[in-house]
């Protein structure tokens, strides 16, 4: 643990595609806007899109994630966003949270209150997968709580699953992760969803920054995973590390799909390839 209470960070971050020819580029979102949150601030803040749009705009969509909406006009070989932010940071303690009301436990399938179970359904619903949901069930059966169980599967994934970093886009079939049981911090956190829902809890995927030197070596965004727990609201858990998601983690896009969390979405015109190359530095003021 840090041994301060607040800290500021710098984070620099750069995307880049290029492509062979020259395109025209179509409507871009760049989904790299911190999210609101109680335990930091955005102090300062920089972004730039080279070439440089004909419109640039800050919008926000469907799930309440703000992004900029940028036009182009003439063609180009390249386009590159940077962002530049400096952020105060409050540690908190993640556990710090109550439950209410209090579910019975064990239970074989978790269930929500009446007047929020509508609004969570897209955040439950998924693909059945039986590997999954069996492996889940029996570390639900290990544990001594709710809590525990929460703590205890994040643990088996961070210990038992290999954390590779994996540059190709997408998801990894799911059915691969468990049997190879590796991936990245994007695959590790949908297969946690995956097994979380199977047993009837809300979750949604998260992309953002992590501060922590283990997820910093060679990664470009870091995923976790967000819980809805009733009177505790949404709990971050990252499997790639094991943890309860803290004060060090800023989010940028939330989404029941991560298709809806990528920091660049748009397309272009030709038949072009492209090329991505990023890079993300997280550093102490």
């Amino acid at each position: 643990m840090y041994p301060y209470k607040t800290m500021k960070l710098r984070i620099r971050h750069s995307t880049r595609y290029t492509y062979d020819e020259q395109v025209q580029l179509n409507i871009h979102e760049f989904y790299l806007i911190p999210l609101q949150r109680f335990y930091f601030k955005v102090l300062k803040s920089n972004w730039e899109v080279f070439p440089k749009p004909l419109g640039f705009y800050e919008k926000v969509n469907f799930e309440n994630n703000p992004y900029f909406q940028a036009w182009f006009t003439g063609e180009t070989d390249f386009l590159e966003v940077k962002t530049d932010l400096e952020l105060e940071v409050v540690e908190f303690n993640p556990y710090g949270f109550i439950i209410q009301p209090q579910p019975p436990f064990p239970f074989e399938r978790f269930s929500y209150p009446a007047e929020i179970i509508d609004f969570l359904r897209i955040y439950i619903e998924s693909e059945e997968i039986p590997k999954l949901s069996d492996y889940v069930k029996t570390v639900l059966r290990e544990a001594e709580g709710l809590v525990d169980f929460l703590v205890l599967i994040v643990a088996k994934i961070h210990s038992k699953w290999n954390h590779i970093i994996r540059h190709e886009e997408g998801i990894m079939p799911l059915v691969e992760i468990f049997e190879s049981q590796e991936g990245s911090c994007r695959d590790l956190s949908s297969m946690l969803m995956a097994m979380l829902r199977s047993i009837g809890f809300a979750c949604r995927f998260v992309s953002g920054y992590a501060f922590n030197p283990e997820v910093n070596a060679g990664h470009e965004l870091h995923a976790w995973v967000e819980v809805f727990l009733p009177g505790a609201s949404w709990v971050g858990l990252d499997p790639s590390l094991g943890l309860l998601a803290d004060g060090r983690y800023i989010p940028l896009a939330i989404s029941y799909d991560p298709k809806f969390t990528l920091p660049v979405a748009g397309n272009y015109g030709g038949a072009s390839r492209s090329h991505l190359s990023t890079n993300v530095v997280i550093e102490l003021v």
